[in-house]
């Protein structure tokens, strides 16, 4: 039976285990979206996870989401990132940068610029902004000749990803920004190539990926996706078919892997599972979910077809989880109200377990 400590060959890495750490907004980026020295030692203490994935990174400016997030779209970003991949590299550990469009989920507060989307319509709750929470707006509709740009965006922050040292990157598909809103059958309202069909509503997608693929190659490109998933308020009609077909078509480009959340029904997910020829990265509880994933979690789902499982809550006052999982001991709770504080407390603050000597 498959161990969640195996080693396992991702495009041209070899992961030492199957652990993946999952994306997770941190919002310590200082001004500019630069990357910090904080930020390197906050990587490089998780670096025994098979592969980090960094915290959602704008490719450009409006796709920025929250404040205090980093970017890839200057040449002071990306050389801000490259002492955060040089040390997560020189503890022995691997790392994507996930490219992350905010879409609609996004503020003139933040960015200076009305946010885009699919369609005029505004995301369901309030958004960060930099003097507090603020309903969301609504957006500019993406005129179908901006559209082909935006898609090509994550292609332009992956080759600056890995000139900054990243052994890849992961495309945020999921909960509720950009992609997630142009597969979304209620935020994308679009009646050119688009939107409107199944056919319609992946192609942004599908154009994303494969302008990163030709950008950085498949072997270091990866996608997150929520199939299902409502969050900020989209909602998705045929689930099953969208995803069958969305995998379908992305498959033929052979990325490294899919970062499926367990949004929907697990009969759905196993059938996916199915459809998909590379690797495949399961997140087993809901983002933000009362549960947060465990070793009985990653067991199960391996048993199930995942390749890698992914844990994200877990590894924020954990740096030492892999050891933790692999010994049986105790996973130590975080502090939620230090996710999004800044500083270091509830960041770099959190100790590795006393084992004993």
């Amino acid at each position: 039976m498959t161990s969640l400590f195996d080693s396992y060959r991702l495009g041209g890495l070899v992961l030492p285990n199957r652990v993946v750490m999952a994306p997770m907004t941190r919002v310590r980026a200082a001004a500019g979206g630069l990357a910090t020295p904080s930020m390197a030692a906050y990587y490089a203490q998780r670096a025994t996870a098979g592969l980090i994935v960094s915290e959602g990174v704008q490719p450009n400016v409006v796709g920025q989401s929250n404040p205090g997030t980093p970017g890839l779209h200057t040449d002071e970003q990306v050389a801000s990132w490259r002492p955060v991949t040089g040390a997560v590299h020189a503890s022995g550990g691997r790392i994507f940068a996930q490219i992350m469009h905010g879409g609609r989920v996004s503020h003139p507060e933040t960015t200076g610029l009305r946010p885009v989307g699919p369609s005029e319509v505004a995301a369901v709750g309030d958004v960060f902004t930099p003097s507090g929470p603020q309903p969301a707006p609504l957006p500019r509709a993406l005129d179908t000749a901006e559209v082909p740009g935006q898609a090509r965006s994550y292609a332009e922050a992956a080759r600056r990803a890995v000139d900054a040292g990243f052994d890849g990157v992961e495309l945020h598909g999921a909960n509720g920004y950009l992609i997630s809103q142009f597969l979304s059958s209620n935020a994308n309202l679009r009646t050119d190539g688009y939107g409107g069909s199944v056919t319609g509503r992946i192609r942004f997608a599908v154009e994303a990926m494969a302008a990163t693929v030709d950008a950085i190659g498949a072997e270091r490109t990866g996608i997150r996706l929520s199939p299902g998933g409502t969050f900020w308020g989209v909602r998705e009609s045929d689930v099953p078919e969208l995803y069958t077909a969305l995998l379908t078509e992305l498959a033929r480009l052979e990325p490294a892997y899919l970062h499926l959340e367990a949004t929907t029904d697990e009969d759905v997910l196993i059938a996916l599972r199915r459809v998909w020829p590379t690797a495949l990265v399961v997140n087993p509880t809901l983002p933000m979910g009362p549960k947060q994933t465990g070793r009985d979690d990653a067991d199960r789902w391996l048993g199930l077809g995942a390749d890698l499982v992914s844990f994200g809550r877990a590894f924020i006052a954990n740096p030492d989880l892999v050891e933790r999982l692999r010994g049986g001991l105790p996973i130590a709770p975080a502090d939620e109200a230090t996710y999004y504080a800044g500083g270091d407390t509830g960041y770099l603050t959190y100790p590795a377990y006393p084992y004993a000597a």
